[in-house]
């Protein structure tokens, strides 16, 4: 059961933010700013999704992790460690401050400079959890291969 809560909430948060990332970037390239200023307000409220399935990808994986050694196991370790870093302290206060920007209108050169640091830091999470969701379907298929 923590197995496939791990996968689902791991699987929703890896969902979210390419939902996230795949939205600023069409709403940027193609979009209005009207478009620009929706998806800028509505991603602070994909927190409520996106954050509880961190919680609960990070719960059940240190849980699971207890009775496990490993190499790969190590390696996600510090991967969800740096992505936890890196949304706490860039993405999150980057998400509120495009927010705060694009519902007053000042679509200027600091919301362009913040949103490119947005889009870095958030492919950056995106490699990461990709890379742990790789790691751990190699994990699931070598312990069910295992007599």
């Amino acid at each position: 059961m923590l197995t496939r809560i791990h996968s689902v909430a791991g699987g929703l948060a890896l969902v979210t933010i390419l939902t996230f990332l795949t939205a600023t970037v069409l709403a940027e390239t193609f979009g209005a700013t009207a478009t620009v200023v929706a998806v800028k307000t509505a991603i602070p409220w994909g927190f409520l999704i996106l954050i509880p399935a961190l919680a609960a990808t990070g719960g059940s994986g240190f849980a699971l992790a207890r009775a496990r050694s490993g190499v790969a196991v190590d390696r996600k370790r510090r991967r969800m460690a740096f992505a936890a870093a890196n949304g706490l302290l860039l993405l999150v206060p980057s998400a509120l401050f495009l927010s705060f920007k694009a519902q007053a209108g000042e679509l200027d050169g600091a919301f362009l400079a913040v949103q490119a640091l947005e889009l870095t830091a958030g492919g950056v999470n995106l490699l990461l959890l990709g890379l742990n969701l790789r790691d751990g379907l190699r994990m699931r298929s070598i312990r069910r291969n295992q007599p």
